[in-house]
């Protein structure tokens, strides 16, 4: 049995897939024989979707994975292949149309074709069954594998004035409700994304002192884990939410949402609240932040957690699907 992993053009802003299913990839490897194919274009345009249809026909192995955000290579792969859809609600937006053609040929059509469809979370499954009621025999859940790159790293807690790290500023982020709850609450922030002008005004208006990181590497990411105090994730929205495991696995205390995929991946290893309520967030902060006993509960919790997502045990449950597969 030979396995294509296929990967969506990368950009700099965009690698949690990639560095997500290369370290899936190498772990397998030991198993069997892996080609990994990242596509030469980005964007949907005609131009692009041909050429990376093309590629993806003439790399198409035994098993093909198509690991995320290019649903389409379905349409060459067909039949012994495994697509892996990492949530369903992002990718309609636009015109009535528009959400007709994702539903289509994002999701309906590559449904259809492959063998076996694999998401993130439960939450994600149901969501993603309700939108393809047809394909509820070919999902599986398998979840994210956490980065080994994270281990453990201990550090002294600066209940003064500590670091306070958000991941992301897309509208789900729930960065400006975020930043509503910190006013009060001296600290510094560091926020890795793309600030709007909105978001910076508000930063200004309650003299936040704030870092802003753009188009950083994992590695840096790593490091800002490393060196903060705590992880402030209020997401309205995530088909995982790899934010909580990764600060989990370094051993920071987390504040992430009490509803969705968010409660699922974090178990009893974060500090939940309702990110919908401004007093909320800003209540699970102090808690924390004053609280040592419970920071030092959640983040005993969250190191227990992070078991459910090492490497090892997803690459087997990935390696199990393919040889089903292969055995068809």
């Amino acid at each position: 049995m030979k396995l294509t992993f296929f990967y969506r053009h990368r950009l700099p802003q965009f690698n949690s897939i990639e560095e997500l299913f290369h370290n899936i990839s190498r772990e397998i490897e030991k198993n069997i024989p892996v080609k990994e194919v990242q596509l030469k274009y980005a964007g949907a345009d005609i131009r692009s979707v041909l050429e990376n249809l093309k590629q993806a026909k003439r790399n198409k192995g035994e098993i093909n994975h198509i690991t995320g955000h290019v649903n389409y290579l379905a349409l060459v792969l067909g039949r012994k292949s495994v697509l892996t859809v990492h949530d369903v609600k992002s990718a309609f937006y636009g015109s009535f149309f528009h959400r007709l053609f994702i539903k289509l040929f994002w999701f309906w059509i590559p449904s259809m074709l492959v063998d076996r469809i694999t998401v993130i979370s439960n939450f994600s499954k149901k969501e993603f069954i309700k939108l393809v009621p047809f394909a509820k025999s070919k999902v599986v859940v398998i979840y994210n594998s956490i980065n080994e790159k994270l281990d453990f790293s201990p550090s002294e807690f600066h209940e003064g004035n500590p670091v306070v790290l958000l991941i992301g500023t897309k509208s789900n982020k729930n960065l400006e409700r975020s930043i509503e709850a910190l006013k009060h609450i001296t600290c510094q922030l560091w926020i890795v994304g793309k600030l709007s002008i909105e978001q910076k005004k508000l930063l200004d208006e309650y003299g936040l002192q704030y870092e802003n990181f753009q188009n950083i590497t994992y590695e840096h990411i790593v490091r800002l884990y490393q060196q903060c105090d705590l992880v402030l994730f209020p997401s309205t929205y995530e088909g995982f939410g790899m934010p909580i495991i990764e600060a989990q696995s370094i051993g920071r205390p987390v504040i992430t949402s009490n509803f969705g995929a968010m409660r699922e991946i974090a178990g009893e290893g974060a500090c939940l609240i309702n990110p919908f309520d401004v007093n909320e967030i800003k209540f699970g902060l102090e808690k924390v932040i004053s609280n040592k006993v419970f920071r030092s509960e959640i983040v005993a919790k969250g190191l227990k957690n992070v078991e459910r997502f090492q490497l090892k045990v997803i690459a087997g449950q990935y390696l199990s699907l393919y040889k089903e597969i292969a055995d068809e």
